[in-house]
C-alpha cells in the first residue's frame, strides 16, 4: 500500500505518567501499512486541556479519524471523540467513562483486594508512580532498561486531569473497539471488561501488561486497522 492516508487516518492519545513517544512502535506499523498517523502530546494538567490538545490534532486532519486512547487517554478520547471528524474510537487498556464520570470515580469502583497502582501521594497537585515499582506495575512485559527509562522520564499527572468529568460520552454515539490487557496491574481486567461492555465495544484481549502499546504494538495496530476497516 502506498504511503500517505490511503488506508485511513489515525490519531494516538497517550495516558498519564508518560508522553506520546511510547506510541513509536504502533506508529511505525500503521505507517508501513499506509495509514496517516498523528500523535497527540497531552499536557496532562487537566482533562479540558488534554481534550483541547487532542481536538487540535483531529481538526488538522483532512479525513475522518480513528481516535485511539491508552489508559487515561481513554477519558480524553471519550470527550474529544464527540468531534464530528471522529469516525471511531479504540480503547487500549483504557478508562471509558460515561457522562458525568471522571477517572477518579472509575478508580473508586476498582476492587480493593487486587494489585494497587503504586501512586505516590500528590505533590503540589501532581501524581507520580513509585519509580522502584514502575516496571512491575505499569510495564511488566517491557524490557527492563526501557521500563527504567519510562520510570525516570515520568510526566507529572495533574489531579485536575483525573477529576475532569465527561460532558457527553462519544462511545454512546460512535462505534468503539477495546483491547483488554489480561495481565494489567494498573486498571484491573474486570474493570476493563465492565467498561468495554457498557460502551458496547468490540472487544479483543491480549496477555499483556498495562503498557501493551509498547510491549505488543502489533496487537494494538491490528485492532486499530480493524476499526479503520469497519469505519470505512
Amino acid at each position: 500500500m502506498e504511503a500517505g492516508s490511503d488506508a485511513g487516518t489515525v490519531v494516538l492519545v497517550h495516558g498519564g505518567f508518560v508522553d506520546g513517544s511510547g506510541w513509536q512502535g504502533v506508529h511505525s506499523l500503521l505507517r508501513k501499512d499506509g495509514y496517516s498517523v498523528s500523535v497527540v502530546q497531552n499536557p496532562t494538567l487537566s482533562l479540558e486541556g488534554d481534550v483541547e490538545a487532542t481536538k487540535r490534532i483531529i481538526d488538522a486532519q483532512s479525513e475522518p479519524v480513528i481516535l485511539v486512547g491508552h489508559s487515561y487517554g481513554g477519558a480524553v478520547i471519550t470527550e474529544a471523540g464527540n468531534d464530528p471528524n471522529v469516525a471511531a474510537l479504540v480503547y487500549v487498556a483504557a478508562f471509558a467513562p460515561d457522562k458525568g464520570e471522571s477517572v477518579n470515580t472509575l478508580i473508586e469502583g476498582f476492587p480493593k483486594d487486587g494489585p494497587q497502582p503504586p501512586i505516590l501521594p500528590p505533590q503540589d497537585g501532581f501524581l507520580f508512580l513509585d519509580r522502584e515499582k514502575f516496571h512491575d506495575s505499569f510495564a511488566a512485559d517491557v524490557d527492563a532498561d526501557l521500563a527504567a527509562f519510562m520510570a525516570d522520564s515520568q510526566v507529572p499527572w495533574g489531579l485536575d486531569a483525573l477529576g475532569g468529568t465527561i460532558s457527553e460520552a462519544a462511545w454512546a454515539s460512535k462505534p468503539s473497539w477495546y483491547l483488554v490487557t489480561t495481565e494489567d496491574r494498573m486498571i484491573p481486567p474486570p474493570a476493563q471488561r465492565e467498561m468495554s461492555g457498557r460502551a458496547g465495544s468490540t472487544v479483543e484481549e491480549a496477555a499483556a501488561s498495562h503498557s501493551v502499546y509498547v510491549s505488543q504494538p502489533g496487537a494494538v495496530a491490528e485492532l486499530v486497522k480493524k476499526a479503520a476497516s469497519a469505519a470505512a
